[in-house]
């Protein structure tokens, strides 16, 4: 295994525990979709692949990151911080006046590039913001990461289609498909059928990973790099909970912070 795989693993497992950290200390948040896409956020972030550079000087030469699904933004805290977008300053989560809204918020902090919350909706805007790259002939990419219960709205399938229409091939979408939201798994709730068949048919490329494997999450995206016409979609298996055992594909803590025991029997799995 290659020095670089190890780091981002580590990095993985660290973003695991400083999720699980703020979480605590908050008394509420969502904590099983953060631990579940703290490998995929390594990579993207950590891995070489999206740039997204803290510095004043070079932020508007970035790539524009929407994270759609705004209720798993604790993974995205513990990753602005641990690129050094907050410095020395420390806030809470979801505390009164805290830039570290229950959902990202744009008018806290200048690195989250949209508002999101309402499921389906940051979809429309990545769409919006890859079409307007084009428009102005900018070679930045759009990374969008949506999740599955997202795809039961009809807002995310009309911008999904629009993508297509406009042949946004800089636009990356990347699917957290856990098969589980709040109420249970997404196949008791609603029937999605075949993701990949549904983006294929409207005109997307489409790639599927194990989100827990770096070498195969780093592989596929380097496939994705290329341009032919053609906006790109990444299906991330994922597992809800991943690295804490007894979180792991349980529904109950899409929208639970850890209690005191929870905590220490969690930050002593995450040491391992």
């Amino acid at each position: 295994m290659s020095i670089k795989i190890k780091q981002l693993e580590n990095v993985a497992r660290n973003l695991r525990h400083d999720t699980t950290e703020m979480l605590y200390r908050a008394g509420s948040g969502h904590w099983g979709g953060s631990l579940g896409m703290a490998d995929i956020f390594a990579a993207l972030f950590f891995g070489g692949i999206i740039y997204y550079p803290w510095k004043k000087n070079q932020w508007n030469r970035r790539d524009r990151f929407i994270l759609s699904c705004g209720h798993i933004c604790p993974i995205f805290y513990a990753t602005l911080d641990r690129l050094g977008f907050f410095g020395d300053k420390k806030a809470i989560l979801r505390k009164l006046g805290s830039p570290l809204q229950g959902h990202p918020s744009h008018i806290h902090i200048e690195a989250v590039e949209t508002s999101t919350g309402p499921l389906g909706q940051g979809v429309g805007v990545a769409v919006g913001k890859a079409l307007a790259l084009k428009m102005q002939k900018k070679k930045q990419r759009v990374f969008c990461v949506t999740s599955d219960g997202e795809h039961e709205e009809g807002s995310t399938w009309e911008a999904i289609s629009s993508a297509a229409k406009f042949k946004l091939d800089n636009l990356i979408f990347i699917l957290d498909r856990n098969h589980l939201q709040i109420g249970g798994s997404t196949e008791e709730v609603a029937n999605l059928g075949n993701l990949a068949e549904r983006y294929r048919f409207l005109g997307w490329d489409v790639f599927q990973t194990n989100g827990h494997i770096m070498p195969e999450i780093l592989d596929t995206f380097r496939k994705v790099k290329r341009a032919n016409g053609r906006p790109k979609l990444v299906i991330a298996e994922t597992t809800m909970g991943k690295g804490v055992s007894f979180v792991e594909n349980d529904y109950r803590y899409h929208g639970r912070a850890p209690n005191e025991e929870e905590y220490k029997k969690a930050v002593t799995e995450l040491r391992k």
